[in-house]
């Protein structure tokens, strides 16, 4: 099977441009920069394909529901030409629940009790495991991840379905990683969120890294 993870482009969240409006976070939509970076990276990967010889024709494109994975994928597929686009909701982005389009920063001011809890978890348990306030933990996110990796061993095995392009989240990439190899939650913690647009190969049982980053 292979598979490619996709980060969607820059946002106005990651450009903090909705903590005025606070958007609910499947509403973020992509920035002038992040729809450039999608049909620029869109652009690549095709060729890439093409120079690579992957056969697309039993191909498949997932996607998270939300607004900014949803444009990605449709500037990326102006050079894909996928016809078969499916949406999973096991694909969006962890949920920060209270703390949704707050920054950083202000976590502690605005919610001191709550914060305070957060942050006992992370240094008792690892960012890994600690839920955020009315949200999830990267555990959380791993688990429902792997539910979907069942869709598509299924679809691979009933409809011969053998590339995939998965859109998604950094960290939901990360979580998809962490099962798709095995690997432990030390790994997680160790391993950088991907930039917008970044795009990782999977061939089967090789995880091949992040192909357009110089």
């Amino acid at each position: 099977m292979h598979i490619f993870l996709i980060r969607h482009g820059q946002s106005i969240a990651n450009t903090g441009e909705n903590y005025p409006q606070r958007l609910p976070d499947h509403l973020v939509s992509l920035t002038e920069t992040g729809l450039q970076q999608a049909r620029e990276n869109g652009e690549w990967l095709a060729n890439y394909c093409k120079e690579k010889n992957i056969d697309l024709s039993n191909a498949r494109i997932w996607r998270s529901p939300y607004l900014r994975t949803r444009q990605t994928s449709e500037e990326f597929n102006k050079f894909l030409n996928i016809k078969d686009i499916r949406e999973d909701i096991t694909l969006i982005e962890q949920q920060f629940g209270l703390l949704d389009s707050v920054p950083d920063e202000e976590w502690a001011n605005q919610f001191p009790i709550e914060n305070a809890e957060y942050e006992r978890q992370v240094t008792n348990y690892g960012k890994f495991y600690a839920r955020l306030p009315l949200g999830e933990s990267p555990f959380d996110v791993a688990i429902r991840v792997h539910q979907f990796m069942g869709t598509i061993y299924r679809d691979f095995e009933k409809h011969g379905v053998d590339t995939l392009f998965v859109f998604t989240h950094g960290i939901t990439m990360r979580a998809f990683l962490l099962r798709w190899f095995h690997y432990s939650p030390e790994w997680y913690h160790e391993e950088k969120n991907p930039k917008n647009c970044w795009i990782r190969e999977i061939i089967d049982t090789q995880d091949l890294g992040y192909i357009n980053v110089d």
